[in-house]
């Protein structure tokens, strides 16, 4: 059984995710809206790409026009914004409303997965900005990710540039935080599902991939796919102002963004529930290390200590080798 086509709306859609949505969409055979700021070229005659502000209700308005189904996909803290909570919050509200004027059938969201303890700031807006969408008369679908692993993810990014150029892993504590990493490919899959799943009403589901791990657990697996051992050892010094300094060193991706992913690792991510891969018919996702192996296949091999910065790392840990100490795999975790 073929699924319907139909018009979809994509907000965010030259983002990390979205750009992999939008031709998965059309692949299936469904038409395509696409918004970005500025109107781009499509890849063919199902996508249709709008200039769009998402903050401007006679924009959504035009981009909500004959839609069945709408994807929110819009994130402030990428865009770089301060105010970035409640600027999402309003958003969320506006695409709310729009929705409803247009007789949108469906909403579909991407959000982070709630947390065990106190969320931060990055994930608490995410969570938010679910509730809003959730509490207006358009059915909503809100599917709930943690690290999502695929190149240009931001949190990915991190993971590869520590593995990659770490000589030494320093053990923060977020280090030992638990989560269930996602494959693109499996999330896009899911949200290309979700505008066929029944919905009579507002529902979260959960997007966990196969595999519990810690952060430590993540880093050394994606270091051996490189062929790297990546050796742990204590540090004997402020550990959260130590890690956010190699992470500031070493990480490419935007250290705005960083510090808030980092923040959001004080405390596990696992999900409730994975009931959504079998309710949509999808099958089981990738396991992290094949996950990982296909995020890394498309980049270079040779990403490793280099320049000043490699000069910067061996003196640091010439200085602070003779005072690291082994750790041991049985030692509890630290919160």
């Amino acid at each position: 059984m073929h699924p319907v086509q139909r018009t979809v709306l994509v907000t965010g859609a030259t983002g990390f995710v979205g750009s992999a949505l939008v031709p998965a969409l059309a692949a299936a055979g469904h038409r395509v809206r696409a918004t970005s700021r500025r109107r781009r070229a499509g890849p063919g005659g199902t996508v249709d790409w709008m200039a769009v502000d998402v903050r401007r209700p006679d924009d959504l308005e035009r981009a909500l026009d004959g839609v069945d189904a709408a994807y929110f996909l819009v994130h402030g803290m990428a865009a770089g914004r301060g105010d970035y909570v409640e600027e999402e919050r309003r958003t969320a509200a506006g695409f709310v409303r729009a929705a409803e004027r247009a007789g949108t059938g469906r909403i579909v969201y991407l959000g982070g997965v709630a947390p065990q303890g106190t969320p931060s700031r990055h994930l608490a807006s995410r969570l938010a900005v679910g509730e809003v969408l959730r509490a207006g008369r358009v059915p909503a679908l809100e599917l709930r990710a943690s690290m999502i692993v695929g190149a240009g993810s931001a949190s990915w990014q991190v993971v590869r540039d520590l593995a990659m150029r770490l000589p030494v892993m320093l053990l923060p504590a977020w280090a030992r935080s638990r989560t269930c990493p996602v494959w693109i490919g499996d999330v896009v899959g899911a949200l290309v599902a979700g505008i066929d799943l029944p919905l009579p009403a507002s529902a979260v589901h959960d997007l966990p991939g196969p595999d519990v791990l810690e952060v430590r657990e993540i880093l050394e697996r994606v270091a051996a796919l490189r062929g790297r051992r990546l050796p742990a050892a204590r540090v004997p010094l402020p550990v959260p102002r130590v890690s956010m300094l190699w992470l500031k060193l070493i990480s490419g991706a935007d250290w705005r963004v960083v510090r808030e992913l980092v923040q959001g690792l004080a405390t596990d991510l696992l999900p409730r529930e994975a009931r959504f891969w079998q309710l949509a018919g999808l099958p089981a996702p990738l396991p992290f290390d094949e996950a990982a192996r296909r995020a890394l296949a498309g980049e270079p091999a040779g990403e490793g200590l280099r320049g000043a910065m490699a000069a910067l790392e061996e003196a640091l840990v010439d200085r602070c080798a003779p005072r690291l100490g082994p750790v041991s795999p049985g030692e509890p975790r630290s919160r």
